[in-house]
Parts: C-alpha cells; structure tokens; sequence
C-alpha cells in the first residue's frame, strides 16, 4: 500500500483548533454516546431491583461504583475527541473499540452491583482503556509540542489498569477501599497530564456533549419509570399510585432539564482555568448518576405503591429524594453558581433540598418533590446573562 493510500486510512493525530467555528457533536459520537446509555440503563436497572428486593447498601455502593466506570470511559472519550478527532479509520476504528468495551462493560454491570466486582466488567473497561491509550500514543507521535502531556495519560492509564486486574483477585474485605484508591489515582491523571501543556478540547463542542449526554440520562430516567409502570400495568395494577408517580416523575424530568439547559456553559469553560474545568467535568458525575439514580426511585415507587417492594414507605421515597438532591446541589455548583453565585440563587437551591428530603416524609413523595422542582424553575431559571460576571 503506497504512503498516498496509507494516509486516507490513517493521518497523524494533530490537535485540532478550539476555536474553530460551529463544531458541533458527530455521528459517530452520538453513536458511541447511545451505546453507554446501555450500561447506564443497566445500572439503573439494577439499583432498582436490589432495594426493591430490600438490599439498600449493596445496591447503593454496587451502583456508585458501576456509574463510576461507565462515567469516567465517557469523560475521557469525550474530552479526548474533542481535542483530537480527525476521523481517519484507524481513529473509527478505535472509538468502535471502546463501544465494544461499553457493551461488556454493560454486560457485567448486574453482578458489579450484586457483588462488586465481575471478569467481563473489569475486562470491558480494560479494552476501553486501551483503545484510548492507543490513542494517546498516536497523539505523542504527531504532536511534539504535547509529547508529554500524551504520554502522562498514557502510561497513567496504563498503571492504573494493573490494578483494575488485580481488583479481580483481592479478597471481598477489600474491595471497597481497593475501588476508592484506584478511582483516587484515575482522578490523578488528567491534572497531572494537563499540567505539562492543556490538550486542545474546543469548550463549546465540550459543552455540547455534556448537555447531550444529559438529555440522554433524562431518557434513561423515562425509560426506566416507564418500564415500571409497564410491569405494573401488566400484572393488574393500576389507581392512584400509578398516576402520582406519572404526574411527580414528568415534574421533576422536565424540572431538571429546564434548569440545565437555561444556563450556557460553554463561555464559563472558556474563562475558567484548568483545575476548575476539570471540576466541571468531574462534578457531572453526580448529576449524571443522580439523573439515573432518580429513574431507578421512581421505578421503586411503582413498585411501592403496588406492593412489589421488600422495602418500608420511607425507604422508597428516600429512593427517590435522596438522588434528586444530590441532583440539585451537584447542579448548583457544576453549572448554576458559575453563571450566577447570588445569595437569592443559593438560598432557592438550599431551600430546594431541604424541601424534597422533606417530601419524603409526606403521602406522596413524588408529587411534592415534583413540585419543588417546577418552584425552582419558577425562581432560578431565566437567568439576566447581562449581569453575569464571567471568573477570570
């Protein structure tokens, strides 16, 4: 194969501009994007059948640790294609890599919640680590100038995944405090990369896909109340139940989605520096896990109301109230107190929390918090942006 020939199936890895005009996110992406959302439906899925079935610590540590994999594979794929996405086959190639391993890694997200740990997740995450080291490489060969800085991620990655092999084989005592030190370590790599030159992430096209990504979290939280209220339906349910939860869920989804979408990140990722903009991309994964998270507490409120639940009336409304604040004060300080830090926004959202931990205690948990949220919609979302101060 002449060198002409080569080149259209691989070109050098050069960073592309971040200031290049209407990037907006590929086919490819969105592809890639549908296919985690696999994996998220089956952690969603699975934190709801374990605290239906009673099992409330398990399933909660089980399903933070899942939606820790599934999140951090998605975060740097999307930061990375930002910076370096030149769609040559070789680049296609190694993105359908990654989907293979999100489809593994979906595969084994059951057990990773029931026991914490299973062979094909750890193995699906491994082979997307891989495609992206691949990446990297590509990247320190093309570009001199951010040599370093792709060889940091690569070789970080590459340490880090030893001991996601080893997770396999430690004893159970130790699988937690394994797990934490290890996320602790992949936290590490992308400021310790970065600060031997910034990789060339475009902030509008980062933007676009976090908001992207979002909207498709609020699917998977439709999905998961409408799957429920399936099996209800189903099995000769039907009533009152059914209908709160129709009326709190479509509250609190279309809530969360105007609260997103009336702010604009993209100019707050230009201003900002390196370690707040990894915080902003970090900080998603509590809103992205919380959005899932609330589907699965609907869906145990369905199981609730007709009686399919091992579980007490509290329980299924903290199901259901606890990730929705951790929604809310996630939101604030990732993507609302950026644009606006005023005491009237801050007091709105403290108040906002305490009245759905409170709605918890009430008949119909889901109808008060619903409405809580469409409160601060009312206050918090029509935003003045000719006031906003942009950090410097």
């Amino acid at each position: 194969m002449t060198t002409s020939r080569l080149s259209r199936y691989v070109r050098p890895l050069i960073g592309r501009d971040p200031g290049e005009a209407h990037r907006v996110a590929t086919p490819l992406e969105l592809f890639t994007d549908l296919c985690f959302v696999v994996a998220v439906a089956q952690a969603s899925s699975g934190l709801h059948h374990e605290i239906s079935a009673g099992h409330v610590t398990r399933a909660t540590v089980g399903y933070s640790m899942a939606f820790f994999a599934i999140f951090w594979a998605w975060l740097n794929f999307a930061w990375f294609s930002s910076a370096y996405d030149n769609d040559d086959v070789l680049y296609r190639l190694l993105t359908i890599l990654q989907i293979v391993g999100s489809l593994m890694l979906a595969a084994g997200i059951p057990k990773m919640i029931e026991h914490g740990r299973t062979g094909i997740g750890v193995a699906g995450y491994v082979v997307m680590r891989i495609a992206l080291v691949t990446e990297w490489f590509r990247v320190a060969a093309s570009n001199p100038d951010r040599r370093r800085t792709a060889l940091r991620y690569a070789f970080g990655v590459m340490a880090v995944q030893v001991g996601w092999i080893c997770f396999l084989f430690i004893p159970s005592w130790l699988i937690l405090p394994w797990f934490l030190v290890f996320v602790a370590l992949e936290l590490c790599i992308p400021p310790f990369a970065e600060s031997a030159g910034e990789t060339p992430w475009h902030p509008h096209h980062v933007a676009e896909r976090y908001g992207l990504f979002f909207i498709i979290m609020l699917g998977e939280c439709i999905l998961s109340t409408t799957i429920a209220i399936q099996g209800a339906l189903d099995a000769g349910g039907s009533g009152s139940g059914l209908l709160r939860v129709v009326i709190g869920g479509v509250a609190i989804v279309f809530s969360l989605w105007w609260l997103y979408f009336s702010r604009e990140d993209a100019d707050i990722l230009e201003h900002q520096n390196v370690a707040r903009n990894i915080g902003w991309g970090f900080g998603h994964y509590f809103v992205f896990g919380g959005t899932a998270a609330v589907g699965a507490g609907l869906a145990i409120r369905v199981d609730y109301h007709h009686h399919h639940a091992e579980i007490s009336g509290l329980t299924a409304a903290l199901a259901l109230t606890v990730p929705l604040t951790v929604i809310l004060v996630s939101l604030y300080f990732v993507h609302i107190r950026p644009h606006d830090p005023s005491d009237r926004i801050k007091l709105a959202f403290a108040l906002a929390v305490v009245a759905v931990l409170l709605a918890s205690f009430t008949p119909a948990p889901e109808i008060f918090a619903g409405m809580v949220c469409a409160v601060l919609v009312g206050l918090c979302a029509t935003p003045d942006t000719a006031d906003v101060d942009l950090p410097e």
